[in-house]
């Protein structure tokens, strides 16, 4: 896993490490997308893999852009001027929408919830009973910069039952939870390639309903944007004409990672998703354990863990030696928790054992050599990598 930079080991929630088959799949000789029929049939095979991923009977197409393109080709695609869209935030992300929402002429009304646990189904039904006049709602299933997980399980079925469409942000959770698109009610479910698919930045991929679809063709304006313009893949294949030319090498490689999840879950006793949610219990675990405190009450995302620094504990301070020292990446955080949480990942390549020995052992290195500071605090970094340990072997803290 060496890089010629010094890193050894991305633990960032994205972009994260990618396996050798990925990237040399994207070495493969390249053909002219818009003129090969045997590439049309290609990415209609890639994306019916996403689709069993994401456990949807729903069209999948696969954009060329980072995953934040999802997000405004969903708003850009729905939204009319003087469309009012309910933006269900407890998190930084769940925010943004309403930016997009508005750039294209809409009026973002907000769902607040706390950002230290997940939103709560039952004060959404009460908002919904005195108001639930909106074209469509906007919600993130995984906040990383707070690493809490919504249910979107309960939240989606609440507003489809309000006639409400739900455009769900899962980029950072996709392949990392289990979702269940048809099942949960969603209309637009948003992903991206340099999260838990372990794929290199550079797409973004979507499921579309019909009810969305036909939200798309029934606007009264046209979409204000081409590139951001989902209506123009509906019938693509039929067509077999693509909107712009397709990065052939980029999907080459999602198609492999795509086959690393699908076989990951050939193996039911510990597929992708069983791993990934021993591995949350087990690093959170770890950390408590270790006398840290994590930013979340409750709700902890399985791909992600945020740790509060201790007083006096200098986050980049702590991040610069990890890289420099030890070749291990992670990550603070922005907004209101710029330089006060530490983001540890384990989504994808990085929710593996042995990787995250690597990582807490170069965490807690580097926590050691604050000192006094720790010890004021009450921290022991030494028990992090044992308290992992022992919590990966009874399989995972599933009370955290």
């Amino acid at each position: 896993m060496g890089y010629s930079n010094g890193v050894g080991l991305i633990m960032t929630p994205g972009p994260t490490m990618v396996r050798e088959n990925v990237r040399l799949a994207r070495a493969c000789d390249e053909t002219n997308p818009d003129l090969d029929p045997r590439f049309f049939e290609f990415y209609r095979e890639t994306c019916d893999k996403l689709a069993r991923i994401l456990r949807t009977d729903n069209e999948v197409r696969i954009l060329s852009g980072e995953g934040i393109l999802g997000l405004e080709a969903a708003c850009a695609s729905l939204c009319e001027p003087g469309d009012r869209v309910l933006v269900l935030e407890n998190g930084i992300f769940g925010e943004g929408f309403a930016d997009f929402v508005r750039m294209y002429g809409g009026e973002a009304v907000f769902f607040h919830g706390d950002p230290r646990r997940g939103l709560d189904v039952e004060e959404l039904k009460q908002f919904l009973a005195l108001d639930s006049d909106f074209k469509f709602a906007t919600l993130v299933h995984c906040d990383t910069p707070t690493g809490v997980l919504n249910d979107i399980a309960a939240l989606c079925p609440v507003l489809r039952e309000r006639g409400i469409l739900t455009v769900v942000d899962s980029v950072s959770s996709m392949a990392g939870h289990v979702i269940e698109t048809d099942t949960w009610r969603v209309d637009i479910l948003l992903g991206g390639s340099q999260k838990a698919f372990s794929a290199p930045p550079g797409l973004t991929f979507l499921s579309i309903s019909d009810d969305a679809f036909r939200g798309m063709r029934e606007r009264k304006t046209p979409i204000a944007s081409y590139y951001a313009n989902l209506a123009l893949w509906e019938d693509y294949d039929m067509k077999k004409w693509f909107p712009y030319t397709m990065p052939v090498s980029d999907i080459r490689g999602l198609s492999v990672a795509a086959d690393n999840i699908l076989a990951d879950n050939i193996l039911a006793e510990e597929n992708i998703f069983v791993r990934h949610a021993r591995m949350g219990g087990a690093v959170r675990e770890a950390v408590t354990r270790a006398g840290l405190r994590l930013y979340l009450e409750k709700d902890f995302s399985d791909t992600v863990t945020v740790i509060e620094a201790p007083a006096g504990v200098e986050v980049e301070a702590v991040r610069q030696r990890m890289l420099e020292d030890y070749g291990v990446m992670i990550a603070g955080s922005f907004g209101f928790l710029a330089d006060k949480v530490f983001r540890i990942a384990h989504m994808g390549e990085s929710a593996r054992p042995q990787v995250m020995r690597v990582t807490l052992n170069a965490f807690q290195k580097a926590l050691e050599g604050c000192g006094d500071v720790c010890q004021g605090e009450g921290v022991n970094p030494g028990d992090l990598v044992e308290g992992f340990d022992q919590a990966w072997e009874r399989g995972g803290a599933k009370g955290l």
